[in-house]
């Protein structure tokens, strides 16, 4: 008797409720938030109404998931839902906003020169850690840019820490006039100094 092979079964997928999806992202249970999050790009409001969930959710879980979610979108929308969120007062919020605009490299590129010159000393702290993503050049010219023009210490602190990495020989005068602003001011004293000398070591020697 032959054999008779059964049809495969269908597997394509079925196209998720929106009213369905929102619903379960704004009052669902955890288990329910968590899946709307993971199927909330695919519809076509998602960026927007994750970012709007992001700012209410309590669950680290749910969070993580909407985080996630965000980065795999990697527009510029998600960028701008996640920027105001590096000034919200909970750490872990933070933290996670950070994180999610690191993992986005590109797609934050455009904003970090705004940032880098943003009110608040804060904000520019976090710029200089999203410099680090920057190809190498453009990094070490918005830092340098930034260090002749800043007042906060610990701003030009974290700018420095990025410069020894991704900086070059043109950093060097930046960093001699940045010491001279800051004279006494010991942590930025030695933090230049260490900046210095990593860059003087990795940059090529001029032949005798």
């Amino acid at each position: 008797m032959p054999l008779i092979r059964k049809p495969p079964e269908s597997r394509a997928a079925t196209a998720p409720d929106p009213a369905a999806v929102l619903t379960a992202l704004e009052s669902g249970t955890e288990d329910e938030r968590w899946a709307a999050a993971r199927a909330a790009l695919d519809l076509p409001d998602g960026v927007t109404a994750l970012g709007t969930a992001l700012v209410r959710e309590r669950s680290a879980r749910v969070r993580e998931a909407i985080f996630t979610a965000l980065v795999r979108a990697g527009t510029g929308e998600s960028v701008e839902l996640l920027l105001p969120l590096l000034r919200a007062d909970d750490a872990q919020l933070r933290t996670g906003a950070l994180d999610a605009l690191r993992a986005m490299k590109s797609a934050v590129w455009p904003y970090v020169s705004t940032l880098l010159n943003d009110p608040d000393p804060d904000a520019r702290v976090l710029a200089c850690e999203l410099a680090r993503n920057l190809p190498g050049e453009e990094a070490a010219r918005l830092l340098c840019g930034l260090l002749d023009v800043e007042t906060e210490p610990n701003v030009c602190a974290s700018a420095v820490e990025v410069l020894a990495e991704v900086g070059g020989a043109d950093a060097l005068p930046v960093l001699v006039r940045c010491a001279e602003r800051f004279r006494g001011t010991a942590f930025l004293e030695f933090s230049i100094r260490i900046a210095t000398d990593r860059i003087r070591s990795q940059s090529p020697q001029p032949r005798a």
